[in-house]
């Protein structure tokens, strides 16, 4: 299978370290890395025509993608740990 686009360190490459720490650190964070993980992957084989899916599905999973991608950026931003 091809690179799947938009991989949590894709988004934020300047900060590799802090993501690999938090989910390491942060059971929480980690929680939420993962479901962002499944997530985008999921995206991805709808947007393969790998899986199929209605438009209103796909664009529901597209706006919680981006909701848990807001929750990681703000995490990373605030340089905190969840727990």
């Amino acid at each position: 299978m091809s690179h799947t686009p938009h991989e949590l360190h894709d988004e934020f490459p300047h900060a590799a370290a802090q993501i690999h720490a938090l989910k390491t650190q942060d059971k929480r964070f980690a929680a939420l890395a993962e479901r962002y993980h499944v997530l985008n992957r999921e995206i991805h084989r709808i947007d393969s025509g790998i899986e199929p899916a209605s438009e209103d599905r796909t664009e529901e999973l597209k706006k919680e993608r981006l909701s848990l991608l807001d929750r990681v950026q703000r995490t990373l931003a605030a340089g905190e740990m969840l727990s």
